[in-house]
Parts: structure tokens; sequence; C-alpha cells
């Protein structure tokens, strides 16, 4: 039986992947948790993935600018 929140849980996915697009960031292993699609109880997780390290000072950079306003 599929899981009823993975269709939420992929407009979620491809929201944060837009977001961080506007901003120039790319993880390219950004996706849904496999092993949290096997449970039926919980919604699936978001695997935000492995980056190097520009890829994570730009994230942070545009956290940081986010929370300023």
């Amino acid at each position: 039986m599929p899981q009823p929140h993975v269709q939420e849980a992929e407009a979620h996915l491809e929201a944060l992947r837009d977001a961080l697009a506007a901003h120039g960031i790319t993880l390219p292993s950004l996706g849904l948790e496999a092993p949290s699609l096997a449970g039926s109880y919980t919604a699936p997780l978001i695997a935000l993935g492995n980056c190097n390290l520009d890829t994570a000072r730009a994230l942070a950079a545009a956290l940081r600018e986010g929370a300023a306003g």
C-alpha cells in the first residue's frame, strides 16, 4: 500500500530544491529517504544529503541572509 504522505513530501522536496536553486545552491543527493518510505505510520523524511565545502558555505550564507531579513 502506498504511503499517503508521499505526494506531500515530494511537493515539499521540490519547493526546497527550488528555494535552494534561487540561491544558486544544488544538493545533488537531495531526495526522499528510502527507508522512511517503507513505514506506513509517518510521513517520509527528506534527506538533505552530502555536499562539498563550497555548497555548505553557500547554504550557511543563504540561511544567515534569510534570518537577517
